[in-house]
């Protein structure tokens, strides 16, 4: 059975949605991944149909809000000099819901000198930087595991 993996991550510019469209083909190989830009819907797309703001914002907490409950792990990309506060959100919900929660940095800046505000960085079991040393930390108890894409050792 494949882990399920919440991708909680900024959306809104198209650079954001193509780096979070290439982490999620990444990790599809091995994990069952919800990314709300894809498997969810966007606020745009709903007021565009007509729906009003408020009934549209409301849909999509709620879609979000069971996908997260579903999820076995929520990934936050942390990238940007902030924490994007839709994914902020996502990340205390599923920390509360007990589920695991991992950050995903591949940019240097943050908010505060010495690093995330510790609000985010409480929520984290780690923090990793790329796919490898994601798959790392999931399955470093486990001895070795075999996975579609690679063997690994850990």
């Amino acid at each position: 059975m494949k882990y399920k993996i919440y991708l909680a991550a900024p959306l809104f510019s198209e650079a954001e949605r193509t780096f979070n469209e290439q982490l999620k083909k990444k990790l599809s190989v091995d994990f069952d991944v919800y990314l709300p830009q894809e498997d969810g819907m966007l606020i745009v797309d709903l007021v565009k149909k007509g729906i009003p703001f408020s009934l549209a914002s409301k849909k999509i907490f709620n879609t979000d809000l069971n996908a997260i409950k579903k999820s076995d792990i929520l990934l936050i990309v942390l990238d940007g000099r902030a924490v994007d506060e839709g994914a902020a959100v996502e990340l205390g919900f599923a920390f509360r819901e007990g589920k695991r929660c991992i950050g995903y940095s591949t940019d240097p800046r943050c908010l505060l000198p010495y690093g995330q505000n510790p609000m985010v960085t409480g929520c984290l079991e780690n923090t990793v930087h790329s796919v490898e040393e994601f798959y790392e930390h999931i399955f470093k108890q486990k001895g070795v595991f075999v996975c579609e894409s690679l063997l690994y050792h850990v």
